[in-house]
């Protein structure tokens, strides 16, 4: 008998196969999203760090508070930067550096 097509068990082996190659696609998919993530916020961190430390050079003191920077147009014409995971940036005042809720803070050793 001469039959053309697939059998059930080939045609649920190939369905098997896609199903892990696409597993493994969306696990690698899902990572590299919050990599990216991660990444844009501690850039984030970074240009208002320096943000802060300009400010410092221009007015020779410490900004009060985060808004102080965020809502100056010279320092940030397009407004406040947000932080792509949905957390709030913070100021300390102690050292004038800024977190995340989210992000892990950084080694800020700019400061004086």
């Amino acid at each position: 008998m001469n039959r053309k097509g697939f059998t059930l068990i080939e045609v649920l082996f190939v369905v098997i196969i896609i199903a892990v190659i696409a597993a493994i696609a969306m696990g690698r998919i899902t990572t590299t999203t919050a990599v990216a993530k991660a990444n844009a916020c501690k850039a984030n961190q970074s240009i208002m760090n320096l943000q802060i430390e300009q400010y410092r050079l221009d007015t020779g003191d410490w900004p009060a508070t985060l808004a102080t920077i965020t809502g100056d147009t010279d320092y940030f014409p397009d407004g406040d930067p947000e932080c792509p995971s949905g957390g709030t940036y913070t100021m300390s005042g102690t050292t004038h550096r800024v977190d995340c809720s989210v992000t892990a803070p950084e080694d800020h050793s700019l400061h004086d």
